[in-house]
């Protein structure tokens, strides 16, 4: 990981993503004049955003195995695939599930924030709809309930899965 790799995660993970989500739409086509629309715009500052996170999950999962892991398998002979393959990432699989199942749902709720940008989602229909009829108390109450019907699912698959993981190790 070099430079430009550790100055990406730390610009992603240390900007709010609003920002990033404003600065694609607003800010990217006067550097490129390329007009992004607010979904591409959207799609580019929710993925850099949670694809940092994950590099650094990952990063993190792997260096958290001990030395001897490496030693013995490159003793057998192993080449560094092998030894990612076989050896490294199952183990870490484990370590990561949380973290990464946590990113998946906060990726989710943080699709809300892209109706910053006039992406025509899920939050920006509830502020149109509330707008149109003067009943914001309810409308948004139903939005909320919404994300929760869609995202509380896999939040409890990932709880699941990370039980049978624990008791595997």
């Amino acid at each position: 990981p070099g430079l430009l790799g550790r100055s990406w995660v730390e610009l992603f993970r240390n900007t709010p993503v609003m920002v990033q989500l404003i600065w694609f739409f607003y800010a990217f086509p006067i550097l490129t004049g390329l007009q992004l629309t607010p979904l591409v715009a959207a799609l580019c500052g929710l993925v850099l955003n949670a694809s940092a996170y994950c590099s650094e999950i990952f990063r993190g999962g792997i260096a958290s195995l001990p030395a001897g892991q490496w030693e013995g398998a490159r003793a057998l002979g192993m080449t560094r695939t092998q030894l990612m393959r076989r050896v490294i990432v199952p183990q870490v699989l484990a370590r990561m599930l949380p973290a990464f199942t946590n990113r998946g749902i906060e990726l989710a709720k943080n699709t809300s924030i892209a109706s910053v940008i006039a992406v025509q989602e899920l939050m920006y229909q509830g502020r149109a709809l509330s707008a149109a009829f003067y009943r914001p108390l309810e409308i948004l109450t139903a939005v909320g309930l919404i994300y929760f019907v869609l995202i509380y699912p896999g939040s409890y698959l990932a709880s699941r899965l990370e039980k049978r993981f624990a008791l595997r190790a």
